[in-house]
């Protein structure tokens, strides 16, 4: 019996080391942030426990998926703080359940962003909790050139997946993605007023493999924005309202062709009491191309502007006609109700090259204002329009 207890004394001796192994933050795979300090008051500053966290989240050694979690029935207040990578595991989840809350402009600091995720790849960001940018202090008493920052960044991270999240009053833009390939985003809820300024949704720039499906946003300006470098995007299901609608551009750069958005399909989405509805937009005498985009199956609910194209966006000068960016091979289709103004159908494009290869069909978009008409205008616009109300006569072949 001495000896038996002897050989079991020695066995856990040697096996010790390794049965802990759950509690060394390498090998673990799941990281709440509450076991590294954090309080989830709303009012005490979780900044550095949760920085702890996510260390040893992004360095943790583990065959599966590491995964940071914010719980539910807690509010987190951080500073800003960058999510930054590349870390060991080959997937990293952020688990947000709870709300994260960020400072007021007078306890912001100088970053330029809230929330930053940088060189992560295999990312995926969910669990029906809020951000909140508290952009109430910035649009009141940031102006002029007052920089605000972005609520939340995605940049230069592959394989990403956005699912169940609610962001609320950023300073500025609600999302940026830039530099990334493979981003999915569903069922994510933006929120903020319609007079806040400049607050976009989601703005997209030198990023491809872009899929943004079942979702609302609400915001003071472009619910979704494509900009340079931007390709082969899918829009879906998105209902759009306030703001300014989804856009392509601002776009044009001054010396270069490769400021470029192509490969974009926006279907099934609704636009509520917005500014536009779809629409591009270039600077004149500037070079660039938009092509291959398909604007379809698309609902309009009293926007101002539903369908444009403006190829002279802010111009204040006479344009020179020297260079143009290139609108090309631009399909709307089934586009259906109403509108707040009389302009239906703007089509103005830049004087040298025009916009070529549009296409117009299945389109019926009257006043929402009973007894009062719909009109189509264009300039040097190139295409074929089949079944448009308003007609649309100015279209040249």
């Amino acid at each position: 019996m001495k000896g038996g207890l002897i050989t079991f004394i020695l066995i856990l001796a040697f096996a010790s080391p390794h049965s802990c192994v759950g509690l060394n933050p390498k090998t673990k795979d799941t990281f709440n942030v509450m076991d590294y300090g954090a309080v989830g008051d709303g009012k005490s500053d979780d900044s550095q426990a949760i920085s702890k966290a996510w260390n040893d989240a992004c360095g943790a050694v583990t065959p599966g998926t590491a995964t940071l979690v914010f719980p539910q029935g807690k509010t987190f207040y951080l500073k800003p703080m960058d999510f930054q990578g590349p870390c060991k595991s080959k997937y990293i989840n952020i688990q947000i359940q709870g709300n994260i809350l960020a400072p007021t402009k007078a306890a912001w600091g100088s970053k330029d962003r809230y929330i930053g995720f940088l060189y992560i790849n295999g990312l995926s960001i969910y669990g029906g909790g809020a951000i909140n940018g508290q952009g109430s202090s910035w649009w009141k008493e940031c102006t002029g050139s007052c920089q605000r920052p972005t609520l939340m960044c995605i940049h230069n991270c592959h394989d990403v997946t956005v699912n169940g999240l609610r962001n609320i009053d950023s300073p500025r833009n609600h999302m940026s993605i830039y530099l990334c390939n493979g981003v999915r985003i569903s069922d994510l809820h933006i929120q903020a007023p319609g007079e806040s300024p400049g607050t976009d949704g989601i703005n997209i720039a030198l990023s491809a493999n872009v899929n943004i499906e079942s979702s609302s946003i609400a915001s003071g300006d472009d619910c979704i924005s494509m900009i340079n470098g931007t390709s082969f995007v899918n829009i879906s299901g998105i209902a759009c309202g306030p703001g300014h609608g989804i856009s392509i551009g601002s776009l044009g750069s001054s010396t270069s062709s490769s400021d470029t958005v192509r490969e974009v399909h926006v279907r099934n989405c609704s636009f509520t009491g917005t500014e536009n509805g779809v629409r591009i937009k270039t600077f004149q005498d500037r070079v660039g191309y938009v092509g291959k985009v398909t604007f379809e199956e698309l609902t309009m609910i009293a926007p101002h502007n539903p369908i444009i194209i403006d190829q002279h966006y802010f111009s204040k000068v006479k344009e020179t006609g020297a260079v143009a960016v290139n609108v090309s091979d631009i399909t709307f289709r089934g586009i259906h109700g109403t509108c707040a103004d009389e302009k239906a159908i703007e089509l103005n494009c830049n004087k040298k090259f025009g916009c070529q290869n549009l296409i117009l069909d299945n389109i019926n978009l009257t006043s929402s204002v009973p007894g009062k008409k719909t009109i189509a205008s264009c300039f040097n616009a190139h295409g074929v329009a089949t079944s448009v109300i308003p007609s649309n006569p100015c279209l040249q072949k």
